[in-house]
């Protein structure tokens, strides 16, 4: 089954790092995603620009409405996500706790699932 581990960080944390430490976080995080190749379990992996190249959608009233970035009332962003395979949700949360960037930010295990669950709907009889 798939997991998708989202990296869900404070804002404006990598402004607030030196070169080097960002160097070094971004090594690391490459390192992580290496050896979830080497195991099978990396499905794809990507970082996300920071909020401040950001929009959010959404409808009102029939109008499309865009907000751009920054966010005022966001306190985390998501930073970037790996997707694994994994046999369980258990071994999904093992890699997630393996994770360098559990020690700077927060991350998130989620399963992959169907928006609509088709053996839900009511049927016509």
């Amino acid at each position: 089954m798939s997991y998708m581990l989202l990296i869900l960080e404070p804002v404006d944390q990598r402004a607030g790092r030196t070169e080097a430490q960002g160097r070094d976080a971004y090594d690391r995080m490459l390192k992580f995603g290496d050896g979830l190749k080497a195991r099978g379990l990396l499905k794809g992996t990507q970082s996300l620009a920071s909020h401040r190249q950001a929009a959010r959608v959404t409808h009102r009233d029939g109008q499309a409405q865009v907000m751009d970035g920054p966010f005022a009332e966001a306190k985390e962003m998501i930073g970037g996500y790996f997707i694994v395979d994994c046999a369980t949700f258990e071994e999904a949360v093992a890699i997630a706790r393996e994770c360098p960037a559990a020690q700077w930010a927060t991350v998130e295990v989620r399963a992959f699932a169907p928006c609509y669950d088709e053996s839900r709907a009511q049927t016509k009889g």
